[in-house]
């Protein structure tokens, strides 16, 4: 179950980025098993994505999903966004260019 959950939410935050009424979808696919799931798209206004995912620890009391995945897409000024990411037992933890980054210790 928690699987379920946390590809659902993984999924909607990157159909959250902004994309135009208009787009037609130019690639589709994905994979989902009981302990697995990998999927990209694509579509005509730029938006691209990928996920993979795997469920570590398997009936475990430790069992967690660990998710890495990208996503790109054109904002409303014209750059073009990209952000990688790993969500595992450590949290979401993005990487892209337009991201500010903590200063060292």
């Amino acid at each position: 179950m928690k699987f379920v959950i946390v590809f659902v939410t993984v999924f909607a935050v990157v159909l959250a980025a902004p994309r135009s009424e208009d787009a037609i979808v130019l690639k589709s696919e994905s994979e989902v098993g009981p302990e697995s799931f990998k999927y990209s798209y694509e579509t005509s206004d730029g938006v691209k994505a990928e996920a993979r995912g795997l469920l570590k620890n398997v009936g475990s009391e430790n069992e967690s999903l660990a998710v890495q995945g990208a996503y790109t897409y054109v904002d409303a000024d014209g750059q073009t966004i990209s952000v990688e990411y790993v969500a595992d037992e450590n949290g979401f933890q993005p990487k892209g260019d337009h991201l500010p980054v903590a200063a060292a210790a």
